[in-house]
């Protein structure tokens, strides 16, 4: 993370299904936001050539999904994904243990989702108000919500201990 960059509180998740609105959903974004570049799906040359499209459109914290040493190699920011890596790590979290562990393998903040019913993981059932705040308010570190947020959900889980929120739908749409 740039030393005069402060961890944002907004978040863009970049996803498949976005197509060829990514970039737009990007320009949407505060410049102060921050993106975790996911598309997993891509072959590692797309893969790349698009992470290079968003970090040319966007002057915030980007984060690559996947392997720590991958996003130093591309010269993320930092790296989204479970276990150790070097510079800025996210961490997916969804329970108490996955928190844990992901304080114990060194993470500066979390995403803990699904809060709300979301697109992405259809069928997944959402923790809701009380179990989001139960969880946000175990751990030292900042809480981003992820999970069928926008903005009117951020301001209400901001009271229950999230740090920030993060969308994809909500800067796609």
């Amino acid at each position: 993370m740039r030393a005069s960059q402060p961890l944002p509180c907004l978040w863009l998740m970049t996803d498949e299904r976005q197509g060829g609105g990514l970039l737009d959903a990007v320009a949407r974004l505060p410049r102060d936001a921050g993106i975790v570049f996911r598309h997993y799906s891509l072959a590692e040359v797309a893969r790349r050539t698009l992470f290079d499209a968003v970090r040319a459109a966007h002057s915030g914290l980007l984060l690559l999904a996947g392997p720590a040493g991958l996003g130093e190699e591309w010269g993320a920011d930092g790296s989204h994904g479970r276990g150790r890596g070097q510079g800025l790590r996210s961490a997916p979290v969804h329970n108490y243990p996955e928190i844990r562990a992901a304080e114990r393998a060194g993470a500066a903040l979390l995403f803990l989702s699904p809060a709300f019913a979301t697109r992405s993981h259809p069928g997944a059932r959402p923790l809701g108000v009380a179990k989001f705040a139960w969880l946000a308010r175990r751990t030292p570190l900042p809480v981003i919500a992820l999970g069928g947020m926008g903005a009117a959900r951020g301001r209400r889980l901001a009271s229950f201990g999230a740090y920030g929120w993060a969308g994809i739908d909500a800067w796609s749409e």
